[in-house]
């Protein structure tokens, strides 16, 4: 007799082992192990794999975004700051109610002459 035949599953005493565990060398009735990559595994080491697996395929920071957030920033900032400059090189009539009132009045007068 084998070393299976004579083994009892390690979760249900009354139930014979049909196969070992190939990560902790356990024996296991049918309900208790599973395939795993062409392996027979019992259900606490394929956790354990899993969590060590995912661990493994945590992925880096994507700092796409916040460079995307900050170049946002950055061209709002200097369109604004460009919007100002040209505000401020404006002439002082213009913000006076001068400027343009005598442009549109010799333009007006301008047609009249002729």
């Amino acid at each position: 007799m084998t070393a299976v035949a004579l083994q009892r599953c390690l979760h249900h005493e009354e139930r014979e082992a049909v196969a070992r565990c190939a990560q902790c060398g356990q024996f296991f009735c049918r309900e208790c192990i599973t395939e795993h990559d062409e392996r027979i595994i019992c259900a606490p080491c394929l956790k354990k794999l899993a969590e060590a697996g995912a661990r493994a395929r945590r992925q880096p920071w994507n700092l796409w975004p916040a460079a995307q957030l900050a170049g946002g920033f950055l061209l709002a900032w200097v369109v604004f700051y460009l919007a100002g400059l040209m505000l401020l090189s404006l002439p002082d009539e213009f913000h006076n109610d001068r400027l343009w009132q005598e442009r549109v009045i010799n333009a007006f007068q301008g047609d009249d002459d002729e």
